[in-house]
C-alpha cells in the first residue's frame, strides 16, 4: 500500500486526547486518524439531516429562552425587592 504523509494542526490538550485514546485501545494516531477519518467519510451528514435536527431543536430552545427570561424577570424583581429593603434598613426605616 502507497501511503502519503498528512499533517493538521491542533491544540495540545487534543493531542493529548488523541494520544491516550491510541495507546488506551492499542493502537497508534495514525491509525486512530486513518480510522476516523475513513468512517466521517463514508457516512457525512447531508444538509437534510441537519435541517430536521435543528427542526427538533429549535421549539425546545425557544421554551428555554422563555423560561429563561421569566427566571431572569423573577431574579430582577427579587433584587429591587431587596436593594430597597437595605436602603430602607440604611436609613432607619423599621419597615
Amino acid at each position: 500500500m502507497q501511503t502519503e504523509r498528512v499533517t493538521f494542526l491542533t491544540t495540545p490538550d487534543h493531542k493529548a486526547a488523541l494520544d491516550a485514546f491510541a495507546a488506551s485501545s492499542g493502537r497508534s494516531v495514525g491509525h486512530v486518524v486513518r480510522d476516523a477519518t475513513s468512517r466521517y467519510i463514508a457516512s457525512p451528514s447531508t444538509a437534510d439531516e441537519d435541517e430536521e435536527a435543528l427542526e427538533l431543536a429549535l421549539p425546545e430552545l425557544e421554551r428555554s429562552i422563555e423560561q429563561m427570561k421569566g427566571t431572569i424577570d423573577a431574579m430582577r424583581a427579587t433584587i429591587a425587592r431587596t436593594c430597597a429593603a437595605v436602603d430602607a434598613a440604611l436609613a432607619g426605616d423599621p419597615a
